[in-house]
């Protein structure tokens, strides 16, 4: 399979467009999709738990929604991983170099609560399949781009050559920020109160954004060499899989950064794909199956109604 149509899309993606290029800012494509994402996403789960809690108890305990807390929802689904980890590798959280990207969040989440009902339905096979492919082009970003550099670039040699702080890294960054939402219940539509976040109940280790983010950075890494002990990694895969295509002195040849997210990309995709299939497909062959009533009896009620 041929990487280079996701590379050129990563390319045309992350070129910055107006009107913010016009003030400098590096806002693109990508970052637009991927704020629009999850502020649907948000949104979507928020009406689908008030739905939940109003068929079961009506209107009891329901608290007025605001914005703040919305916003406030949002920015620590992106940044409560930076939260975590940051203090612990010695670097300044992103939001606090810049507020571009806050700023960002805020005002399309404003945008996106201003949409109708209508223009937000609730997740099916039919959305969620196709945004398969955005989504794993947005997370490879995040888990090839924006996270190794924290700890291949640190100033502490211990922690940019330790394989186990770059997949630590990856975990916490990516999920701390849903784990902390949860467990305050921010998207409930009762007032704050603690609450199991669902990667703690039981079989919750299997879920897919969980365990997919130090897969995926490991994967990088192997194919990158991001560290000493991931360029033995690949050694080690290659040689298993018989494909010695390999430097001058005998060790196997990394695979261009462009490249490596590319294929991230697509494995994420399928992924996302497959959860997608899992958790909406009954509804797909439900709507496809075909009718079971038999020919032979539906004319009778018919005329019978006559």
């Amino acid at each position: 399979m041929s990487l280079v149509p996701f590379i050129e899309l990563y390319r045309w993606a992350l070129q910055p467009v107006a009107p913010f290029a016009w003030f400098g800012l590096s806002i693109s494509t990508l970052d637009l999709a991927a704020a629009f994402r999850l502020c649907i996403v948000l949104r979507q789960i928020r009406e689908g738990l008030r739905a939940q809690h109003v068929a079961k108890n009506g209107a009891a305990k329901l608290e007025q929604r605001s914005f703040v807390r919305d916003a406030a929802s949002t920015l620590l689904v992106v940044y409560g991983g930076e939260m975590l980890m940051c203090p612990y590798l010695g670097t300044p959280p992103s939001f606090i170099v810049s507020g571009v990207v806050p700023v960002l969040y805020t005002a399309i989440q404003a945008l996106v609560e201003r949409l109708p009902a209508s223009a937000i339905p609730q997740p099916s096979i039919h959305t969620e399949l196709p945004l398969s492919l955005m989504d794993g082009l947005t997370r490879a970003f995040l888990l090839c781009t924006l996270i190794p550099p924290m700890v291949t670039a640190n100033p502490h040699g211990a922690l940019a050559g330790s394989p186990w702080t770059l997949l630590l890294t990856s975990l916490l960054t990516a999920n701390t920020g849903f784990f902390l939402v949860n467990l305050g219940s921010l998207l409930a539509p009762t007032p704050l109160a603690l609450a199991t976040p669902p990667e703690l109940l039981p079989y919750g280790w299997t879920t897919t954004d969980l365990w997919c983010a130090p897969l995926v950075t490991g994967v990088y890494a192997t194919l990158t060499h991001a560290q000493p002990f991931w360029a033995d990694v690949h050694a080690v895969a290659a040689g298993l899989l018989d494909q010695a295509s390999s430097l001058d002195d005998g060790k196997v040849a990394p695979l261009d950064a462009e490249s490596a997210r590319a294929a991230c990309a697509v494995l994420l995709a399928a992924m996302f794909a497959t959860r997608a299939v899992k958790n909406f497909g009954g509804e797909w062959i439900q709507q496809t199956k075909p009718a079971s009533a038999s020919p032979s009896k539906a004319p009778a009620r018919r005329s019978k109604k006559q």
